[in-house]
């Protein structure tokens, strides 16, 4: 229950509550806490409740929040929660109530590092197919460690930033020799972003049982892919220029308390895990995406059968000793289910380009100049309710030079 007035469908009820980095006309940025179809103010609110830490709230970026751990995490949680529920708050709160849609909204936090896994059996097992169709889909190394590569924090960019189409060699198996020029096989992943909080120290792996120590909590995530580019770098050392390039994210950072309720647990894996992966109530959280090319429903990838779970990427990745930071962002990568409408990039959709898509009437298989995706999501929790990611989006535009 809530005493603001919300829309029935809202994705952000006051269960939700997620954070973002808001400019409101020429002011600075700063943070705020959406609610239906507006945000609150969270800096003129926490300052004057002179609440602990209030300073936080008035601040370009989510890092020093996030840094500040679990338990500032919580405490926020909290009062979010009063100032939205609590008619006594009313006051307090109502005059900094801001429709958001006279906002424009920014990065929600300065990225330190980037890794992108491959954490979905179906994706990874379509891809195989498509790439190695002589092969076993699966490569051995898949069901004992989370695959993954190191991406770059630097293109990670806000959703509504417009994407240029990268540039790159190429080399179609027909072809003698490679050639230089603008990708021709442009793509989309549907991904789920886990965002890092409190820092580890370096030597000193993270274990599974304390993924909620460390991670704040999730976006969503469209990791841009040039597949002609990809298909021939990617052998021996896996993807670079192909990624490189752009990979955009929501500007709501959905907390992992609000999301407690959706958890599912994680599905039996075989062959059994090792050590440092294994624990006793492993989860994933039960989001459902929907993906539009152009404004048209192509694809509803669900995120709860993934392979492996968040707690188990974080793990691996830091196994070897490797710190994490303040700001980190570590992604799912491509998120599919198994039926056809639920798988979450264009090359699996349109089966490597031998299968056109139709899209407002037009047979397609990868993206063109002008095209725009938009990525929403939300989670479903135990008794029905759902909890909005909001969504991400980006426009294609030609390549330059």
């Amino acid at each position: 229950m809530t005493w603001i007035d919300l829309p029935a469908d809202t994705p952000f009820g006051p269960d939700n509550l997620p954070l973002g980095v808001f400019r409101l006309g020429d002011e600075e940025p700063r943070i705020g806490a959406a609610i239906g179809d507006h945000l609150i103010d969270l800096a003129p609110v926490a300052s004057a409740q002179m609440l602990d830490g209030s300073q936080l709230f008035n601040q370009p970026t989510l890092n020093a929040f996030l840094a500040r751990g679990r338990a500032t995490w919580k405490a926020t949680r909290e009062w979010l929660l009063d100032l939205a529920r609590n008619p006594n708050s009313r006051d307090a709160v109502e005059p900094h109530l801001i429709p958001r849609s006279e906002v424009t909204m920014q990065l929600p936090f300065e990225v330190a590092d980037y890794v992108d896994f491959y954490a979905s059996e179906v994706h990874a097992s379509n891809l195989g197919r498509l790439f190695r169709p002589d092969s076993e889909p699966l490569l051995p190394n898949w069901k004992h460690l989370p695959v993954g590569y190191h991406g770059r924090a630097g293109t990670v960019v806000a959703s509504g930033t417009d994407i240029v189409r990268p540039r790159g060699q190429r080399k179609p198996p027909t072809a003698d020799v490679p050639s230089y020029g603008p990708s021709e096989r442009l793509d989309i992943e549907v991904e789920l972003g886990f965002v890092v909080g409190t820092p580890s120290a370096l030597g000193t792996p993270v274990r599974v049982d304390s993924f909620e120590d460390h991670v704040y909590g999730v976006v969503l995530v469209n990791d841009w892919s040039a597949r002609d580019l990809q298909a021939w770098e990617y052998v021996p050392l896996g993807p670079f220029l192909g990624k490189s390039f752009a990979t955009s994210i929501s500007p709501w950072v959905v907390s992992l308390e609000a999301l407690k309720d959706a958890a599912v647990p994680l599905a039996p894996q075989d062959p059994p895990v090792l050590p440092y992966l294994a624990g006793a109530e492993l989860t994933n959280p039960d989001i459902t995406f929907e993906v539009r090319w152009n404004g048209q429903l192509v694809s509803t990838p669900p995120y709860r059968g993934m392979y492996w779970s968040p707690a188990q990427m974080l793990a691996h990745l830091s196994v070897n000793g490797a710190s994490v930071r303040t700001g980190d962002l570590f992604a799912s990568g491509t998120v599919s289910g198994p039926e056809k409408d639920q798988r979450g990039s264009f090359i699996e959709l349109s089966w490597g380009g031998r299968e056109p898509v139709t899209v407002n009437d037009e047979q397609r298989t990868f993206l063109q100049d002008g095209d725009e995706v938009t990525i929403s999501g939300w989670a479903t929790t135990s008794d029905g309710r759902k909890l909005g990611l909001g969504e991400v989006t980006g426009r294609i535009t030609p390549a330059l030079g």
